[in-house]
């Protein structure tokens, strides 16, 4: 039977809002990825189905989920499959109940923390984390994410397939850590979600600098981990990514070109973000348990609350660097505390560090090492050295935008 308007519209308002969770109680009811997904769209077929006659239920979600595990259970005995899942429940008191699969002591809301936790685990490698979390936490489609990250979709989706095969053969728990083993787990989540945060804030190659559509999934995910799990770190992220975020239409021109920081537009940067942002990084800093994400976005509300790059406090943002390299010591921070310094005490004083990070032979293959070497020597006017390290860059640049940005520059010194 065809679905009328309204309820079509009706089915796919709760898609939208609800498949996630629907799938997240599935996976943990019936113990297999596979399984659960076919049974969540099996479910939503059925409702096209039957709620143009019987009505929306009053509880959609609830009515999915019992839906659903009836369907997969009766297919699963229907095949002589998977006998061991026999245990799972009587189909008759699901069929009869809508709501027996979802009077479960534990919450929906545990559900998707425990799809969350399972698709970012240690064991899975982190190409698989990152895209086994944006299909099904997120919902984006192998062919989305494929897309976004330039990677073949075939390719894409043996790395989703692997992943789930190893979550079942490995008998990965499908649970949240317990509190000894958070702190660990916890970390592995976060940086799933800057890593795809980063890949939409400053795409790696292509034509464009931004992916809106991965900033923005990064910044929902940010969302929902402060809304399940309200840790410090958690918040530090996701005031992180609000603040960087915030600046999204100052960054590029109408053309799309790159704008630094230093040329932003700053009356453009979203205040509301800004403003939500800097609360969560107040709320982060009082537990005193700040991480790097908490101080890393400590650094970005700075930049955010100066009216110019001359007025930011760099005197504080250096020493943030300083408490960042105690708790992540690594080349790249070095890099932006070394820019930093230049602010403050002159180019010449941020020159001596970024030599130096180079001549350990660290980030030797790091375009923004040789792009802030070159531009530092261009303000002390060592235009041969300047040239040098902004071809460098170049030939390292993937990025569209940025590659014009370099070639202007270098361009801009012969002349």
């Amino acid at each position: 039977m065809p679905a009328t308007d309204p309820v079509r519209e009706a089915v796919n308002a709760v898609y939208l809002s609800d498949s996630r969770r629907v799938l997240a109680t599935l996976i943990r009811l019936l113990g297999d990825f596979e399984i659960a997904e076919e049974a969540l769209h099996d479910a939503f077929r059925v409702a096209l189905e039957q709620w143009p006659r019987d009505g929306v239920p009053a509880n959609p979600r609830a009515w999915l989920v019992s839906t659903g595990r009836f369907k997969a259970i009766d297919g699963i005995r229907r095949l002589a499959r998977f006998a061991a899942l026999d245990d799972v429940g009587d189909e008759a008191d699901i069929a009869v109940d809508d709501a027996a699969a979802w009077a479960d002591p534990e919450s929906v809301e545990d559900d998707r923390l425990r799809l969350i936790f399972t698709c970012c685990h240690p064991a899975l490698a982190h190409d698989a984390q990152v895209a086994l979390t944006l299909r099904e936490v997120c919902g984006l489609t192998t062919e989305e994410i494929a897309q976004a990250f330039l990677t073949p979709a075939p390719t894409l989706a043996q790395r989703i397939v692997r992943a789930k095969a190893k979550i079942r053969d490995a008998r990965i728990p499908y649970q949240v850590p317990t509190p000894a083993e958070l702190a660990e787990r916890l970390e592995a989540v976060l940086r799933v979600i800057y890593l795809v945060f980063n890949e939409g804030y400053a795409a790696s190659s292509g034509e464009s600098l931004t992916r809106h559509d991965l900033s923005a999934e990064a910044i929902r995910l940010g969302r929902l981990l402060v809304e399940l799990l309200p840790e410090p770190e958690a918040r530090g992220l996701l005031a992180l990514m609000l603040l960087h975020e915030s600046r999204r239409a100052a960054r590029t021109s109408r053309s799309g070109e790159l704008i630094l920081l230093d040329d932003q537009d700053r009356s453009l940067w979203d205040q509301d973000q800004i403003a939500e942002g800097t609360r969560l990084v107040e709320q982060a800093l009082a537990s005193r348990r700040a991480g790097r994400y908490t101080i890393q976005a400590a650094i970005a509300a700075l930049h955010a609350e100066a009216p110019t790059a001359a007025a930011t406090d760099w005197a504080e943002i250096v020493g943030l660097y300083d408490a960042l390299l105690g708790t992540d010591p690594s080349p790249v921070i070095e890099l932006n505390r070394a820019v930093a310094v230049a602010m403050r005490d002159g180019p010449a004083a941020g020159l001596a560090l970024v030599d130096a990070i180079l001549e350990r032979g660290d980030l030797l293959d790091y375009r923004l090492a040789h792009a802030t070497r070159a531009e530092l020597c261009r303000r002390l006017d060592r235009t041969a050295d300047a040239r040098a390290s902004y071809e460098r860059a170049l030939a390292l640049a993937k990025q569209g935008p940025e590659r014009r940005f370099l070639a202007r520059r270098i361009a801009e010194l012969s002349s």
